[in-house]
């Protein structure tokens, strides 16, 4: 494959930027062009994301079978007692129901689940069929509120309403409208909420460890191995801890204007990003037990990691690495260990970026680093040929592109089965690293294209 064979759009090229040609940051928060085959995904696929691992509640998709498709299957979250997130609801609208409305469709179900389930809350997503026909969802989860006496919470996520990052926003409005609707508990000590962590793998585990260690109490994870009532006495944490700051900013920003909580905006992934996420959460508390505690975490964990990323460098130094990522969060931090491996970071890019995110992102990468925005299949490729990649870091969507190019790939998205998160994750990361990039299976396939390009 060359990389004439995979052009860019004319109207893509303000959203490419090369690190050092007197290019800024690429153009980004802008609505995917038409024939790029963005690899973002609607509205209602971000509220989902978010709300899914609520595990005790009922999430009723008021839409086509086909939207329901979005299961545990595909996005993994993990849950330490309930299983009802697992099972997938749809009210499955069809032509007689655009024409007449859905919303008999949606009493019967709701009426049906939570006789048989008894869940504690229960999400309904209207889909993109709902926004068009115009069912009062609104008005008939209020209505069931009141029957049932659980929350019923209307979810407006109609896919064509804006990009992925929108439905971010609807899912942290129906987690509003959750937190504050029980009494907190009051007890003494240093609280926080996690938001942000979705517990893929285990990895809000891993990181609520981190803090017990420390001596900081863990109110509500939001939404990992969420439970309604703990978010419901949310407001009753001293500091919120926010990950994946796209998709809960929003929460975060809510909660510190109506209980006067701050937040502050972390990143667990990588050996120096976790460091620093513990050390901001004791610098906040300003207490120095806890400061020692963190400390002593943090060398402990230290001390076990770098032992064994040792093993691996050597492999691994002088190697080229691809990174595309939903958040721009989770590129900083890969960006950073990728250097502490050895590896340079050629490509990278985001789904959610904003100009602030490709600004640091700039500042970390070297010299000739291609910076995309909302990038398409085509351009990926294009640029990992022009790039000579070892290494693509993405999701399920990416991973055929890289194959396809006889390229080693690593899944750092929702689909995955291994903790990435923490530095027990760092470690699991830097194995499938080397796997990835190191395996006998490369000499047998024909690699990568030559040549180079402009943007």
């Amino acid at each position: 494959m060359r990389r004439e064979d995979l052009p860019v759009l004319d109207e893509r090229r303000p959203q490419i930027t090369r690190k050092g040609r007197g290019a800024g940051e690429p153009a980004c928060e802008k609505m995917s062009v038409a024939g790029t085959v963005s690899q973002r995904a609607c509205v209602f696929c971000g509220a989902r994301v978010v709300l899914y691992p609520i595990a005790d509640a009922v999430h009723l998709i008021h839409g086509p079978i086909g939207c329901a498709a979005y299961t545990w299957d595909i996005r993994g979250a993990l849950s330490s007692g309930p299983q009802l997130h697992r099972k997938s609801f749809s009210t499955d609208l069809r032509e007689k129901d655009v024409i007449y409305g859905g919303e008999d469709k949606l009493r019967r179900a709701l009426t049906e689940l939570i006789e048989q389930y008894k869940p504690n809350a229960a999400f309904v997503y209207s889909t993109c069929i709902v926004g068009l026909i115009g069912d009062d969802v609104e008005a008939l989860c209020r209505k069931f509120s009141a029957l049932t006496r659980i929350p019923v919470i209307p979810v407006n996520s109609p896919g064509f309403g804006g990009t992925k990052k929108t439905g971010y926003k609807a899912a942290c409005d129906a987690l509003a409208r959750l937190v504050g609707t029980a009494h907190p508990d009051n007890g003494k000590g240093f609280r926080i909420n996690i938001l942000g962590d979705f517990n893929i793998a285990g990895e809000t585990w891993i990181i609520a460890d981190y803090y017990r260690r420390m001596g900081v109490d863990v109110v509500a994870t939001i939404t990992g191995d969420g439970r309604i009532s703990r978010i419901r006495k949310a407001h009753g944490a001293h500091l919120n801890v926010v990950q994946c700051s796209g998709s809960m900013i929003h929460l975060a920003r809510y909660m510190e204007e109506k209980y006067g909580i701050p937040y502050i905006r972390v990143s667990y992934f990588g050996i120096e990003d976790t460091a620093e996420a513990l050390y901001a959460v004791a610098r906040h508390f300003n207490d120095p037990s806890v400061m020692e505690r963190s400390r002593t975490v943090v060398a402990e964990e230290v001390a076990k990691t770098t032992k064994e990323i040792d093993r691996y460098r050597r492999d691994l130094a002088g190697k080229r690495a691809a990174v595309y990522t939903g958040g721009a969060f989770k590129a900083f931090s890969l960006v950073k260990s990728l250097r502490m491996l050895g590896m340079e970071t050629v490509l990278v890019g985001s789904q959610t970026g904003n100009s602030d995110d490709y600004r640091k992102l700039r500042e970390i990468c070297t010299e000739g680093t291609i910076l995309v925005d909302d990038a398409g299949t085509l351009e990926l490729a294009r640029f990992m040929v022009e790039q000579q990649v070892d290494l693509f870091i993405g999701g399920v969507k990416e991973r055929p592109i890289a194959y396809k190019l006889g390229i080693g790939f690593c899944d750092h998205n929702h689909e995955r089965k291994i903790a990435l998160a923490g530095f027990a994750g760092m470690v699991h990361f830097v194995r499938e690293v080397h796997k990835s990039v190191m395996s006998p299976v490369w000499q047998f396939v024909r690699r990568r294209g030559e040549g180079a390009s402009s943007c």
